[in-house]
């Protein structure tokens, strides 16, 4: 019962932040689809990877200890069934050391936090990760005015060295 409760929590977390609910479904069970398949993967250490995905767009960040394994993460990628787009933005070399994923998670939370107290920006069009202080924003806002928003608030953030959009801005 706790299972289906915590997923029917996510999943409506999840959904509050597409407007279209049926590609928030499909998200959330490539999402889960993909993880499996890395889970059952030994070849390769996905311990440093973040996957995002947002309307079927699923972004990979992180780091990668060898370029075998990079590819070997895209091509499980693309296994997931509502995987439309890989955007690779995968580092190869060293992981991440313990404080800078501190840094890194407090980056995070900082951004999520004044995404949604600014005003003037639909927090629930944007998803971020953040690895190693760069920022990298995926989702689908309605003007180029709210994905600047968005992008200022991200580059206010103490700690952050770049921030890389991977937003598309079209009619909502």
């Amino acid at each position: 019962m706790k299972r289906l409760m915590s997923a029917l929590i996510l999943a409506a977390a999840s959904c509050a932040t597409s407007p279209n609910l049926d590609k928030s479904f499909s998200d959330i069970g490539a999402s889960a689809e993909l993880k499996g398949v890395l889970f059952a993967d030994r070849s390769h250490d996905y311990s440093d990877i973040d996957l995002t995905i947002y309307e079927g767009r699923l972004m990979l960040t992180g780091t990668m200890k060898s370029e075998d394994g990079r590819k070997q993460l895209i091509d499980n990628a693309w296994k997931a069934k509502g995987v439309d787009q890989v955007i690779d933005e995968i580092i190869v070399g060293d992981g991440t050391t313990l404080g800078q994923g501190f840094e890194d998670s407090r980056i995070d939370a900082t951004l999520r936090a004044r995404l949604i107290g600014d005003g003037d920006v639909k927090a629930g069009q944007f998803k971020a990760s953040v690895s190693k202080g760069t920022v990298y924003l995926l989702g689908v806002t309605g003007s180029d005015a709210d994905l600047a928003a968005a992008l200022d608030i991200a580059r206010s953030i103490s700690g952050v060295d770049k921030v890389v959009s991977h937003v598309l801005v079209k009619p909502l």
